[in-house]
């Protein structure tokens, strides 16, 4: 097949989805190129070395401050401007695309839309592989949209009061444009695949369609056991930010008995907000806490091989590399029961899963620390799950199937 990519993405677990899916299928002899925007990360999982790139322009809209009046254009530059010009790359995107004579296109997510309109230009079959909807419209994260501010403690014609809700619904509307747009986007594919059961049906809530499961892999000839000693401290993964819930993390393991493990986190971006209230947090938890941002493959898979296990609690996770490349690594994994972990994470198999209470993590991370036998079973499970499951082999051929049957009508029937 001659497959042309799209996406928009950062580094992180979606990338390296990317970057897995592309390297299987030129392998595999397909022919591939990808488009992107500029504002895509080209040098995390680079594709440059596989294939080849056309970084197609794009000019967001540059911020605007000053008084009401000024606000008010600005949440619609904000908002719509971006919508106008990354539709604008799309079209450009599409017709490059179109007059090349590819066989399909494999578009992926936007990190600032999640579904662009690349699907409604491009006169081939098309399948998006969605990591999921743009989720802060669709779940209470940490407030839906739609919900109305809160009264005033005053009269409700406080000039302060009224200045919020003039901004809040002029927002609001732009949102709801969005959520059209992006919902329009999303109907012009012939197939959405998605990385779990759980995207699957958060798809089928935010925008009523049926998505195809197409499970990822990982690399296993890549994360793998070292025998390394132990060391009392617990690894988390994930960008810092509230989604990935680091501060249920921290308090869980302020709750550890004695001796208490470090929490090392690794991340390649940070809310530098967010991450000055985990420091604080840590301090007055008593709870070593580390940082180590951007760090390499073989940085990431020594402190697999060392850590104790593997603590996880992001909110409503769609999927989640960093359970399986830990178990990669014959580590076992404590997670939260939630999302996507639930299918890769089995209790008592490869990990243990547990409520969203710091408690009940508590306990698991101790039992898990004073029970080598315990920890070792998992960890060695952990690595057989993931070579007989999830290997890279076993997800190409998934992604192929779900590829081919787009391009010869078997989804679109």
């Amino acid at each position: 097949m001659k497959i042309a990519i799209w996406h928009n993405l950062l580094s992180g677990g979606a990338k390296r989805a990317l970057y897995y899916h592309v390297r299987g299928l030129v392998e595999r002899g397909h022919h591939v190129e990808a488009w992107s925007p500029p504002t895509a990360d080209l040098s995390y999982m680079p594709l440059g070395g596989m294939i080849k790139e056309h970084v197609v322009p794009m000019r967001w809209q540059e911020k605007i401050d000053g008084n009401l009046l000024d606000k008010i254009k600005y949440a619609r530059f904000d908002l719509i401007g971006k919508l106008q010009a990354m539709d604008s790359h799309c079209r450009q995107c599409a017709e490059e695309i179109n007059a090349s004579g590819f066989d399909l296109l494999f578009a992926n997510s936007c990190v600032a839309f999640r579904v662009t309109s690349i699907g409604r230009y491009t006169k081939i079959p098309k399948t998006l592989y969605l990591q999921e909807p743009f989720r802060w419209y669709y779940e209470a994260l940490p407030r839906l949209p739609w919900v109305a501010p809160d009264p005033p403690g005053g009269s409700f014609v406080d000039p302060k009061y009224l200045k919020g809700r003039i901004i809040d619904f002029v927002k609001v509307h732009y949102k709801r444009i969005l959520a059209r747009e992006e919902l329009l986007s999303a109907q012009a594919f012939d197939s959405i695949l998605v990385n779990s059961f759980y995207s699957r049906e958060s798809v089928l809530r935010a925008y009523g369609i049926n998505a195809k499961v197409c499970y990822l892999g990982v690399d296993s000839e890549l994360f793998v056991p070292k025998n390394c000693p132990k060391e009392n401290f617990v690894v988390g993964v994930g960008s810092v930010a509230p989604i990935k819930n680091i501060e249920f993390v921290i308090r869980s393991v302020a709750k550890v008995n004695e001796p208490r493990p470090r929490l090392i986190w690794i991340g390649n971006s940070s809310d530098k907000v967010y991450l000055n209230d985990l420091r604080k947090l840590a301090i007055s938890q008593r709870v070593d806490f580390e940082l180590r941002e951007m760090i390499t493959d073989e940085e990431l898979i020594d402190v697999l091989n060392r850590a104790a296990m593997m603590t996880y609690a992001p909110r409503l996770e769609p999927f989640g590399f960093a359970p399986l490349e830990a178990n990669a690594c014959g580590l076992p994994v404590v997670a939260v029961a939630e999302g996507g972990v639930r299918e890769t994470v089995v209790d008592g198999v490869n990990g243990l899963l547990v409520e969203p209470d710091e408690k009940c993590m508590a306990k698991a991370i101790e039992r898990v620390r004073d029970n080598k036998a315990l920890a070792s079973v998992l960890g060695s499970n952990g690595r057989k799950v993931v070579v007989e499951k999830w290997s890279l082999t076993a997800a190409n051929d998934r992604l192929e199937k779900r590829l081919t049957d787009v391009m010869t009508g078997v989804e679109r029937s």
